[in-house]
């Protein structure tokens, strides 16, 4: 028997120990004893198998599924549509390294297109391999949103309901969980009332961003996305549409906030407005000691009158670094930042945003330099911008659109997103940024605090045990043909030293958007949190239907005790 597969009675007896202790001391022995065997034949009919499903092929093409399967998908009526043909975007995202062609796309314009092809699948029962993925804006970097040889479910085709604006004490719009958050941006200025929390990149889904976290500088303010949304629309792994929230459904809600698609697809959201600025001054202001630039970002964010929004980023040895700013950016003291040189040397840059009107320009010149005498960068190097609310927002999309006529955007992308604890952040540092990486070459490091204490609790986001920790992301991207160190080769090589040291039990930290290749490192990323996890995928994915790109679970299988 294959030990992925066996059922160790120690475990069992804990199991059912737990599940008993919520009933009560009332229970008598002998109904003790039936619940135990009830929920033992359950695990038994309906055990998972999480082996990781890896695959070696450069781009896999997927043999035709059971054939009555296929074609009962194919005589399937919908109110969107499905095809069986021209699917290779679907197996392609922006991480573009992992390319599993699927059998099927569906592109479904209700609700009951998504409920009704999951029920089907699910009916299938245990006869069946039949997979199914979400697939947003095609922005995941490992696969994650590809099923092989299975169902891809284009969420851009799903528009239901458009779009529904509503005021009060606590504004909100729901939308469908296919929509751009872009697209929300443009629509909820008309009205003045943007959500509160966005992502760094905004031409994502926002069933996408929902399924992970949605973390950016700006949740010192608000967390993130996951932590400003009152109501979901979910259908589950057995074809269910269920309505969710803090008080309707609770345990299904929590579970879809960062659970990686595996509880359920979102298809409607509610989000949470605030009334918007006009108006942002940028600033960018440069630090030789990490552990000043640690103490003064960490200030910013714990502090009640500070910035909008709090990020950083890593350099090492940039050449000219200040003359590069000038195009978007104006030197508070051009001589001094003249004589200022970068070269040779490791760098943290501080960049941060005051949000305001146009009523309010008397004053917020005068508050910013409050506010910055307080920090401690040097200070030839301090940079500033006045651009708009929509432009600092969908900043990065203006360097997309420059790497596309350059056709540099479609390259693999081997990022890598890491939470460091406070209380280990300057070790990772040293040892990181002083033996592994020496050139930034491939792309910009991003370096952040955020403080967790006011998120959302309960959900399947897992971060460090420290109320404050670091976001780090390694952004690179690797050139085409290269064999230096921007060539895909030498920037796995350097994201596995970083992993090793990384993975160091004591170090406590985790990945963000994870990728794991064992089912002992989903065990060990998920740590005590696993059991609730686990529980969940039995409670509304049973079969293990849904996305399967994640690699924690494989497709059901009956387990049966020899």
């Amino acid at each position: 028997m294959s030990s992925s597969l066996a059922i160790h009675p120690v475990h069992v007896v804990l199991t059912v120990s737990k599940y008993e202790m919520v009933f009560g001391e009332y229970l008598t022995f002998i109904r003790q004893k039936t619940r135990a065997l009830l929920i033992l034949v359950f695990l038994h009919s309906f055990m998972i198998n999480r082996i990781y499903l890896s695959s070696n092929h450069p781009f896999a093409t997927p043999q035709t599924i059971e054939s009555i399967a296929h074609s009962s998908l194919a005589e399937m009526r919908f109110e969107g549509r499905i095809s069986f043909e021209n699917l290779e975007f679907a197996a392609r995202d922006f991480g573009n390294r992992y390319h599993l062609m699927p059998s099927a796309v569906l592109h479904p314009k209700s609700v009951s297109d998504i409920s009704s092809i999951l029920r089907y699948v699910y009916d299938l029962g245990l006869s069946s391999e039949l997979k199914v993925a979400a697939r947003g804006h095609g922005h995941s970097l490992e696969g994650q949103a590809q099923a092989y040889r299975g169902v891809v479910i284009s969420m851009e085709s799903l528009r239901d309901p458009e779009m529904s604006f509503h005021g009060g004490k606590h504004p909100y719009v729901d939308v469908s969980a296919g929509e751009l958050w872009i697209n929300i941006l443009h629509e909820s200025l008309k009205r003045g009332l943007p959500p509160r929390s966005w992502t760094d990149y905004l031409h994502l889904t926002v069933g996408g961003t929902l399924s992970n976290a949605g973390i950016s500088g700006q949740a010192l303010r608000h967390g993130p996305q996951i932590n400003n949304v009152y109501q979901l629309q979910v259908v589950t792994g057995r074809g269910e549409v269920v309505t969710c929230s803090d008080k309707q459904n609770t345990d299904l809600f929590h579970a879809v906030l960062g659970g990686l698609g595996q509880f359920g697809i979102i298809t409607q959201a509610r989000i949470a407005l605030e009334p918007a600025p006009k108006m942002v001054k940028w600033i960018r202001a440069l630090y030789s000691d990490f552990s000043t630039f640690a103490r003064d970002q960490e200030h910013l964010i714990s502090s009640n009158n500070s910035f909008d929004y709090v990020e950083g980023f890593i350099i090492i040895n940039r050449t000219g670094l200040l003359n590069n700013w000038r195009s978007s950016f104006s030197p508070k003291d051009p001589i001094r930042a003249d004589q200022f040189n970068s070269d040779g040397k490791l760098l943290f840059c501080l960049e941060i945003a005051k949000y305001y009107n146009p009523r309010e320009s008397d004053n917020i010149d005068q508050d910013i330099d409050t506010l910055l005498s307080e920090l401690s960068y040097i200070r030839s190097t301090l940079f500033m911008s006045e651009v708009s609310y929509v432009n600092i927002l969908d900043r990065v999309h203006v360097s997309e659109v420059k790497l596309r006529e350059e056709g540099l955007w479609e390259v693999p992308h081997p990022w890598l997103n890491l939470l460091v604890p406070r209380s280990r952040i300057h070790e990772f540092v040293a040892e990181v940024f002083g033996n592994i990486v020496k050139d930034m070459s491939s792309g910009p490091v991003l370096i952040y605090p955020v403080n967790k204490t006011r998120w959302r609790s309960g959900t399947s986001l897992i971060t460090p045990d420290d109320d404050v920790f670091y976001m780090i992301a390694f952004l690179s991207s690797a050139m085409p043909s290269s064999t230096g160190k921007d060539g895909l080769k030498h920037i796995l090589s350097q994201n596995k030293k970083i992993l090793s040291f990384s993975q160091r039990p004591y170090l406590g930290i985790k990945q963000y958007l994870p990728h794991y290749s064992t089912e002992e490192e989903w065990e060990a990323h998920f740590g005590p949190h696993w059991e609730v996890f686990y529980r969940r995928k039995l409670s509304y994915d049973p079969l293990a239907i849904l996305a399967p790109g994640q690699r924690i679970f494989r497709r059901g299988i009956a387990y049966v005790q020899q």
